[in-house]
This record gives structure tokens, sequence and C-alpha cells, in this order.
């Protein structure tokens, strides 16, 4: 199983910069590009903020796939 996330699509959405949710949510720049890039699998706290940032549910932003 691998996780599908859509954070850049609502980052978009939501005319935010990786810098300015990276500093929302307390994580690098770098760690929200890995993540944009399927690289990085968030913690549970970490997405639970990411959604609550770019005000959504974390259901919407996070799925689970298949490989």
């Amino acid at each position: 199983m691998i996780v599908i996330n859509r954070v850049q699509a609502f980052r978009k959405q939501q005319k935010m910069t990786q810098e300015e949710l990276a500093n929302q949510v307390d994580v690098s720049r770098k760690t929200i590009v890995s993540l944009e890039k399927g690289n990085y699998t968030p913690s549970l706290l970490l997405a639970l903020q990411i959604a609550e940032v770019l005000e959504t549910d974390i259901h919407t932003i996070f799925q689970l796939g298949k490989e």
C-alpha cells in the first residue's frame, strides 16, 4: 500500500507557497517538496496539521492506494 496525497493541488488552490505551508506546520520546505513528490509519508500529526492549514479533511488530501 502507498499513500496518495493531493497536498500540492490543495496548496495551490489556497495560493500558498511551499515555504508558507512549511512554516505553518513547522517543517522545512524540503519536507513539503518530498511530500508532494511522493518521496515522504507524513506522520499522522503532520497530516492532520496540513489538512487543517489547507482547510479540508485529511481523507480528502491523503488516501491509501495500491502500488
